[in-house]
């Protein structure tokens, strides 16, 4: 257990700071661009929604879109019938934000599928599906 352990902390490690290089080369946090990813991939929602998806308060996300809507990657839309609920979407520089750390994860995923056999994608797949369902 303890080399799994091992494994599990090298790869999070490695997976943070490739994800903070990427970053570091926009004007975003980590947080701002986990939010692009889940709006771009997701759409329009609202902030409990983002909150939830997020996995954190809601008053963190408050915060979050605050900065992005500074930015110019992020507005809120107030619902017509209920004006208390907002809802959240990219703008036009939000998605291209969106498309470009995207373009990012796929490279970081087609670096670790060639290193893989087809099998082994499967699995992996079929592991980190599981592992999102049951432990996160």
């Amino acid at each position: 257990m303890e080399e799994l352990t091992e494994q599990l902390f090298e790869f999070y490690n490695g997976f943070s700071t490739w994800e903070s290089s990427v970053i570091r080369a926009s004007d975003l946090s980590v947080s701002e661009a986990h939010a692009i990813e889940i709006l771009g991939e997701h759409g329009r929602m609202n902030m409990k929604t983002l909150a939830e998806k997020l996995g954190v308060t809601t008053g963190t996300t408050t915060v979050t879109v605050d900065r992005l809507e500074r930015k110019d990657y992020a507005r809120r839309e107030a619902l017509k019938e209920d004006r208390r609920v907002n809802l959240i979407s990219l703008s036009e520089k939000g998605k291209q934000a969106f498309l470009e750390h995207h373009r990012y994860h796929v490279q970081l995923t087609e670096q670790i599928a060639a290193v893989l056999s087809v099998e082994e994608v499967t699995q992996l797949h079929s592991l980190l599906q599981k592992i999102n369902r049951e432990v996160f």
